[in-house]
């Protein structure tokens, strides 16, 4: 999933770019607004967070601008200011909804996600909208898992991890296809990245985090879903 990040501010673009990034979504960043048109256009983002204080064209321009080009594409708007009027008019202006400054990356993420559950309930049903890695139901239109009562947020890249296990049950998959698959092949891997996201995972998902069921370390190779194991604890 694509998104563009339009904000003036270095520090806080290249933030929000790493935020993102480490859930799993593709970022392309503009520091005004004429530029974000510009990545609008030929980009074709899955939704924008844009921020309303920039030089040239402010987030409200540029948002009337983008919902001639595309009345559908999901905005988040970035703001320091905390009126309730700018609220209303980003709101009115067709955005879908608004992040005050400072924000915490929990809230961020939070909003995020909402965001990308509409984008997916949009699209065209997949053929298997969820599927079950032992007693654990993942539904990836929903960015979550289910175990009877109990609901697990999940992000964009705990889906792809797990997904890939699923298909590719009882067997091994290495560090490099988890990398090629779930991060993308311009990222550049490294072994810890993927073990310190597969031990977050764990905790979220596992029963017992300090031992596995769902997603068992393959020393020197990687790791692997033993299904047929899953079904003789149950």
């Amino acid at each position: 999933m694509k998104v563009l990040v339009a904000e003036d501010d270095p520090y806080t673009r290249r933030g929000l770019a790493e935020i993102l990034e480490a859930e799993g979504y593709r970022t392309i960043t503009a520091k005004d607004g004429r530029e974000a048109i510009v990545l609008v256009e030929c980009e074709k983002p899955d939704f924008i967070c844009l921020d309303i204080m920039m030089p040239g064209l402010n987030g409200y321009d540029v948002c009337r601008a983008i919902r001639k080009q595309n009345p559908t594409v999901p905005i988040i708007f970035l703001s320091a200011k905390s009126e309730e009027v700018d609220k209303i008019l980003g709101l009115e202006l067709g955005a879908d909804d608004f992040i005050t400054k400072p924000f915490g990356v929990k809230e961020v993420i939070a909003r995020i996600r909402a965001v990308t559950r509409r984008c997916l309930a949009s699209r065209p049903p997949a053929p298997v909208t969820s599927f079950k890695m032992g007693e654990l139901e993942i539904r990836p239109d929903e960015l979550r898992a289910h175990r009877g009562r109990q609901v697990i947020e999940l992000s964009l890249r705990d889906v792809k991890i797990l997904e890939l296990l699923h298909q590719r049950a009882g067997k091994v998959v290495d560090r490099n296809t988890f990398f090629n698959e779930c991060w993308g092949l311009e990222h550049i891997p490294n072994s810890r990245t993927l073990d310190q996201h597969i031990a977050q995972l764990r905790k979220r998902i596992e029963l017992d985090p300090q031992h596995p069921a769902l997603i068992t370390t393959v020393h020197g190779l990687g790791y692997r879903y033993d299904s047929a194991k899953c079904q003789s604890n149950r």
